[in-house]
Order: structure tokens, then C-alpha cells, then sequence
């Protein structure tokens, strides 16, 4: 199953990329043997309609348009369910045990996700009810999907 991360924003360079790739390249390697494969990263400019609603719509179609075709795909949303890391690794073993063949990750822009989009998704995923910049919700997920990598293969990287 190939993994991605579909996110509206832009990752600058810098030491929150640097962070971010560095977890993404230990996935890369740990996660090949478990059928994890990483897919990539999709950026996605913030919309600049002059309504929420507008920047939400034209969001949500982007990203639509962005996930690999009959894609999985899970939101990272605060107001989503807080699993804890086995969970997570869990839903993600399940999943690909299912025979999902790519399972997406997406993160929304500054003005959050549409809602029909929303309900779309497989699930939604919370890191916590703080609302948090999309480079740090995307540092947490490279972290957490390598972290479901190391859970799933024993490795003790991951001390529950």
C-alpha cells in the first residue's frame, strides 16, 4: 500500500522540511518490508476566494483532484477521533490488509476542510484538539506513520 500526504500549504525550507523528510526517509526504509510503501507528498496552494466557504470549495475539489485514483483517504481534522499510536498503526495494518492499494492523508488549509469532503473520508484523525499549522501537522504524521512502521515490525522504537 503506498502512503501519501496530501496538504494544502506550502513546506518552506528549513528545519521543519528537514525534520519532516527526515521521518519520511526512515518510512521509506522501514516501511517496504511491511507493504508500506511511501507514495509522496502532494502540495496544494491556499485558496484566496474571499469567503470561507469559497476557499473551502475550491480546497476541497484541489485536493479531490490531487489523491491517486480510487485512493483511501483519511482527514486530519481536531475536531477527529484521538487514536493513540498502536491504534493508528493498527488502522493503517487493517487497511492494507484490506487490500487498500494507496491510503492518502490529508491536511486542509488555515480555514479547515469542507465539510462534504469531510464526510467523504474513510476517518478523521486528530492530533489533539489544538488547532495546529499544517507544518507541524505534517511533522507529527511523518513521525506517527513511521512510528505505525516501527510498531508493526517490532522495532522498539516505540516504547508503550
Amino acid at each position: 500500500m503506498k502512503l501519501w500526504i496530501v496538504a494544502v500549504g506550502r513546506m518552506k525550507s528549513g528545519p521543519e522540511q528537514d525534520l519532516a523528510a527526515r521521518y519520511i526517509d526512515r518510512l521509506r526504509k522501514g516501511g517496504s518490508p511491511l507493504g508500506l510503501e511511501w507514495g509522496g507528498v502532494v502540495e496544494l496552494a491556499e485558496a484566496r476566494q474571499s469567503t470561507v466557504a469559497e476557499r473551502k470549495r475550491d480546497e476541497a475539489s484541489r485536493i479531490e483532484a490531487a489523491l491517486p485514483t480510487n485512493a483511501t483517504f483519511l482527514v486530519l481534522d481536531e475536531t477527529g477521533r484521538t487514536p493513540n499510536s498502536t491504534e493508528f498503526a493498527n488502522e493503517i495494518a487493517r487497511l492494507r490488509d484490506e487490500g487498500v492499494r494507496d491510503l492518502a492523508f490529508v491536511i486542509g488549509g488555515p480555514d479547515g476542510l469542507q465539510p462534504e469532503l469531510r464526510a467523504r473520508a474513510a476517518r478523521a484523525i486528530a492530533f489533539g484538539r489544538l488547532t495546529l499549522p499544517h507544518q507541524i501537522v505534517r511533522i507529527l504524521l511523518a513521525e506517527q506513520l513511521y512510528r505505525a512502521s516501527t510498531i508493526l515490525s517490532g522495532h522498539p522504537y516505540h516504547r508503550a
